[in-house]
């Protein structure tokens, strides 16, 4: 077992069943570092714990924080290669992932960060059972619905950190043309936290005035649709910026984060437009993506159905297929009941033998994949009915005859 690097002090924090807290974090890079430090600066949890293939790297983030958590208001900080420095924790925030490069789609980085989720989350859940997981790699959206797949856990327990970011950018660059306060204005960016994503305008409100009425802003002009349409493409552009310029974010992503385990640790019943599961949300279903959820103790609560217009709906409509679009673009991965060829030899020479058709997904490191139905129809069956593996526009897997 790998040494672990621990410091500690007394505090007042959420307790968790009686105990304090523990949020674990997965990835000590940029965004996973940062996000540890506001954690500890908001004094989020009793104890906060890295986690990181790179020892000396997780190991040096962790003690960097905790020498100074004099200055905070106080907190355990610990660094490990190991996961089971996690076991216990009651959130759990992924931030490993493929690293987004300049000028990359979010959509991109799909393959090879799912590939990551399938080695790391089983281990994880063993540790940490009970925990909310909190994905925040790239792209959020997919490595969520994947993530659910592979574990298999409740979709109240394992959610994305969805557009909590572009919803805050969004508030930023409104009260810059207002001068008003940003805890003041109310509005949000929903669908994929990406390209596609709809800034939802005809819901949006500065201390209740509707933000299509709220007048001349500080250039003299008006939230036209012109203005809006600005604003909404600075938002999804903001990403890109600061990768060219610095080649990362991780401040910013780094607050929304800890906002959403605060949210969970202290049972806030706060409305974040975290990436949940949706079933039938404004008829939008089988797709993980931002929509405004009351986020508590227990994880991703119901999901708020905002009005929206019909341009909205229709724009969060075409959002949600290009997600799943994506989730079938990765092939079948290890996303739903059954086993991989490899692991059964015998299993494999008989689907040889049958000349059932399957996929390979060489971008999630899995060469062949071999799946029940979901009736657990026997795979004898299937072979004798000439089956195959298909891609389906509702669900990524499914069986299908030839």
């Amino acid at each position: 077992m790998s040494d672990t690097i621990t410091n500690a002090a007394q505090g007042g924090y959420p307790t968790a069943q009686g105990r304090p807290s523990k949020v674990a974090i997965i990835g000590a890079g940029a965004v996973g570092s940062t996000l540890a430090y506001a954690c500890v600066n908001k004094g989020v949890a009793r104890e906060i714990v890295l986690q990181d293939i790179a020892k000396e790297k997780v190991e040096a983030e962790a003690m960097d924080i905790a020498q100074g958590i004099q200055f905070t208001s106080a907190g355990s900080v610990a660094g490990s290669d190991d996961p089971e420095i996690c076991r216990g924790a009651d959130v759990i925030a992924i931030t490993a992932g493929a690293k987004q490069k300049p000028g990359q789609s979010r959509i991109e980085l799909a393959g090879a960060t799912v590939g990551i989720m399938e080695k790391i989350l089983p281990k994880l859940v063993e540790v940490a059972p009970n925990a909310i997981f909190v994905l925040v790699a790239n792209p959020v959206d997919v490595v969520t619905y994947c993530a659910k797949k592979i574990t298999g856990l409740p979709e109240n327990q394992i959610f994305g950190s969805g557009t909590v970011l572009d919803t805050a950018r969004m508030r930023y660059l409104v009260s810059l043309e207002t001068g008003t306060a940003v805890q003041n204005i109310h509005g949000y960016i929903a669908g994929e936290h990406g390209d596609s994503e709809v800034a939802l305008w005809s819901s949006a409100q500065i201390g209740g005035v509707p933000l299509t009425q709220w007048g001349p802003t500080l250039d003299g002009g008006h939230f036209d649709q012109e203005k809006r349409d600005r604003i909404a493409y600075d938002v999804v552009r903001s990403a890109y910026r600061i990768i060219e310029g610095k080649g990362v974010t991780n401040y910013a992503v780094g607050l929304a984060v800890q906002r959403i385990i605060s949210a969970v640790l202290n049972d806030e019943q706060r409305v974040l437009t975290i990436s949940p599961l949706l079933d039938n949300w404004h008829g939008i279903s089988v797709v993980c993506m931002a929509v405004p959820t009351i986020v508590g103790r227990e994880g991703a609560g119901r999901r708020l159905e905002l009005p929206l217009t019909p341009e909205e709906k229709e724009r969060l409509t075409a959002s949600a297929d290009h997600l799943r679009e994506v989730v079938s673009c990765l092939g079948p991965t290890r996303l739903g009941h059954g086993v991989r060829a490899g692991e059964d030899p015998a299993l494999l020479d008989a689907i040889v033998a049958s000349g059932i058709s399957l996929e390979v997904c060489p971008a999630s490191n899995v060469s062949l994949g071999v799946y029940h139905s979901p009736d657990d129809v026997p795979l004898r069956t299937l072979m004798s009915h000439g089956a195959q593996i298909a891609l389906s526009a509702d669900d990524p897997l499914l069986f299908q005859s030839r």
